[in-house]
């Protein structure tokens, strides 16, 4: 489960903040889909969620790991599970709990698909043969296994990345633009894949995306605007969670 309450992010050089008081729960196994202008603070919420960067005030937390301001004294690290995260404690929660599809797909050259997928599993600890098999049958990759990245198209290189999102059974997936590379046709298949696979895993997915067709996929699509989330496009009433 993600919960996100009261998170603001303000910059020294900006006057304006980028993100003010907003709030956001997902649950587990649910998706959430972002859609915003450019530069409305998109990519700037899933650089907080991931840990990437730290919130001006508010809360992030996923299962037992809760982000706050690095330097809210109010909030020190303690023995409790969910005690708050200073930075050093970033790494391990993005090693456990989290998986990142970017658009630009960030594999390693040096690696064949196999190894590019097997990788966050191997530095969590929890690779899985079978699992990754399973995974890859599912993404309809397994026949490049052993094939060079350079070798795979940019449909199959996204497939790769979200296998490697998800291999090492995370509880959270954020997808940033995953399918901004490709083709329209090539985006509906590599999109349906990524929203059915969370299902199916239980896994919760929270995607930024330009694409209306992507964005309508998710459970919860919303709009992100002024610092605030939005049901719709008309940005009239700000999104809420009712427990």
């Amino acid at each position: 489960m993600l919960k996100i309450e009261k998170l603001s992010k303000t910059y020294d050089t900006v006057s304006t903040p980028i993100l003010s008081a907003l709030d956001l729960v997902v649950e587990s196994g649910q998706s959430v889909s972002i859609q915003g202008a450019s530069g409305c603070g998109k990519s700037t919420l899933l650089s907080l969620i991931a840990g990437f960067d730290s919130p001006t005030s508010g809360s992030i937390a996923i299962n037992d790991y809760c982000l706050r301001p690095v330097k809210d004294p109010a909030h020190e690290i303690d023995n409790n599970k969910s005690a708050s995260l200073q930075s050093k404690y970033v790494d391990e929660f993005r090693k456990n709990e989290l998986g990142i599809v970017f658009q630009s797909y960030n594999l390693f050259d040096c690696f064949n698909a196999w190894d590019n997928i097997a990788f966050t599993a191997r530095l969590k600890g929890n690779y899985n043969k079978h699992y990754q098999t399973e995974l890859m049958q599912q993404l309809n990759i397994l026949q490049l296994a052993k094939k060079p990245i350079s070798q795979l198209s940019g449909g199959e290189q996204q497939r790769c990345a979200i296998a490697r999102a998800l291999v090492h059974k995370p509880s959270l997936v954020l997808a940033d633009e995953p399918t901004g590379n490709l083709d329209e046709a090539t985006s509906q298949a590599v999109s349906d894949i990524l929203f059915d696979v969370c299902r199916k895993m239980n896994t919760t997915l929270l995607v930024v995306t330009h694409s209306a067709d992507v964005a309508l996929k998710a459970d919860n699509p919303l709009w992100l605007h002024a610092g605030k989330l939005f049901t719709d496009k008309a940005l009239t009433t700000p999104w809420s969670h009712s427990p």
